[in-house]
């Protein structure tokens, strides 16, 4: 098929992606995908780094389309994102979070701007968390715990996931990678409403804080965690199969009191971060703990409950 005799230029392309149209900024990141590239390997030199720091310019080009402020030059802008990009790399003495510009955020709920908030807020969140869902669940897992949860760094992640620290990093490359890949080939699409999972997902998790305080498991809260979910990891016993509801009601009975702080979520993975008070309690936990839940068919398979370390 022959191309269009009048292709948008870049200046229609980026009013039209600052509008919220997700096709026109993939067409936007295929037409400068060569020239930001060249930027990369010019100051990283072949390798996975310099393709690293292209695709963490396109992931950044998702949040900031609506910072350009000449559209015609928009090519200038994601070369300069890139090389911002590949020198954060170059200059880089700690980690630094594959999703370029959620490094500095930390989720809170009293901050009114941590990643999830932002994404919130932007016109292209339901395609960002589109291309999250394609990714294989333990690659989706690794991204949300290290850009939309509180357990951010790779021992952290490390633990919570029981792999090892090279794990954590190898399948983070290997999401960002992806995501990236996906987001190009899914642009013009339409894309489910992200923000009702997890709005669905924090009442759940009220109602079950809820329903375990007082005894009683309304329907729809025992079908979410049906006799065959199995908890797994700290609070399992080595041997045989064991349920979380006498494990979380054993803890209210003996003080220990969680509540719902954040909560993240995808069709088959939650995350739930609790913070834990203790009234009278036989023994003490963290001030904090999460909950990462594995589901099928709307019900949870497996919980694990991770202790992430206190921050300095």
């Amino acid at each position: 098929m022959a191309p269009p005799l009048n292709p948008p230029t870049d200046e229609e392309l980026t009013r039209r992606a600052q509008a919220g149209e997700t096709g026109a900024l993939g067409l936007l990141l295929a037409r400068h995908q060569a020239p930001m590239r060249a930027v990369a390997l010019s100051l990283l030199g072949y390798g996975p780094d310099a393709e690293d720091a292209v695709q963490d310019a396109a992931l950044t080009a998702l949040r900031r389309i609506g910072d350009v402020r000449e559209p015609a030059a928009v090519g200038a802008w994601l070369k300069a994102v890139v090389r911002n990009a590949a020198r954060t790399r170059l200059r880089a003495t700690r980690e630094v979070p594959g999703l370029d510009g959620l490094d500095h955020l930390h989720l809170r709920d009293h901050e009114p701007s941590h990643p999830e908030r932002l994404i919130e807020q932007h016109a292209m969140r339901d395609w960002i968390w589109s291309a999250v869902e394609e990714l294989p669940p333990k690659l989706r897992l690794v991204l949300m715990l290290r850009h939309f949860s509180g357990i951010t760094s790779y021992e952290e992640i490390a633990e919570a996931c029981e792999v090892p620290v090279g794990t954590v990093r190898s399948r983070l490359n290997q999401a960002r990678a992806k995501l990236a890949r996906v987001l190009l080939s899914t642009a013009t699409q339409t894309h489910d409403d992200a923000a009702t999972l997890t709005e669905d997902s924090r009442h759940e998790a009220v109602a079950t804080m809820e329903a375990w305080k007082s005894g009683s498991l309304p329907r729809e809260i025992s079908e979410l965690w049906p006799a065959e979910t199995e908890m797994v990891g700290r609070l399992s016993r080595p041997g045989r199969r064991v349920h979380p509801v006498p494990v979380m009601r054993q803890y209210l009975e003996d003080g220990v009191r969680q509540h719902v702080r954040h909560v993240v979520a995808s069709r088959s993975i939650a995350i739930w971060e609790m913070d834990v008070t203790h009234h009278s309690a036989v023994h003490r936990c963290p001030p904090t703990l999460a909950w990462l839940m594995f589901r099928r068919n709307g019900r949870v398979e497996r919980l694990r409950v991770v202790f992430p370390r206190p921050t300095a």
